[in-house]
């Protein structure tokens, strides 16, 4: 099977230059294209985009060139990747993570989007908690991960917990219940 480029492997250290931004769903039709649905925060089409990113094992990313895209809706377009040529083997892509590159994610993502989040510091009460790794939408609030003393920790960012956003110096401003934290460590 071909991947845009093969055999190219990044690991967890070098992840911290990709931002995830959705996963293949579905199949569309029977040339191998998929639909994508993204949490980019506005329609769109990936325009002039060369390179996507899969998810192929936990913290494994592996390149694909794009043939083309076409905007389904808000949160969903569809997708053709060079090599995935069939329903099948575009199968054996479903549910998978899509990631691009950071300086890709900048010039795609919504910039009043929660997942353009990813980079900011989470500041709870004046103490710089960390880095957000990943964003993740649930309906009424977001979790945004971090990782604390080399701990994964799923902040939860709502109404009652956002004290304020400041995007000029990426940091994200919170008032954490009590004990959340202690959860983690």
């Amino acid at each position: 099977m071909l991947y845009g480029i093969t055999g190219i492997f990044f690991n967890r250290i070098l992840m911290a230059d990709y931002r995830n931004i959705g996963k293949l769903v579905s199949t569309f039709g029977v040339n191998g294209e998929m639909v994508l649905l993204h949490h980019l925060g506005k329609k769109a089409s990936l325009k002039d985009l060369e390179i996507v990113f899969i998810e192929d094992r936990k913290e494994e990313l592996l390149p694909y060139f794009i043939t083309h895209t076409k905007i389904k809706s808000n949160d969903e377009l569809y997708i053709k990747l060079e090599g995935v040529d069939k329903k099948e083997t575009a199968q054996k892509l479903i549910q998978k993570e899509i990631w691009l590159s950071a300086e890709d994610f900048d010039k795609y993502a919504g910039k009043s989007a929660p997942i353009s989040f990813v980079g900011f510091h989470l500041i709870d009460q004046g103490k710089d908690l960390g880095e957000i790794v990943e964003v993740i939408e649930q309906p009424h609030q977001v979790l945004c991960k971090i990782f604390i003393d080399s701990k994964e920790a799923l902040i939860p960012i709502h109404e009652e917990t956002l004290e304020k956003i400041d995007k000029k110096g990426k940091k994200l401003f919170v008032v954490l219940p009590e004990g959340l934290l202690e959860i983690y460590l």
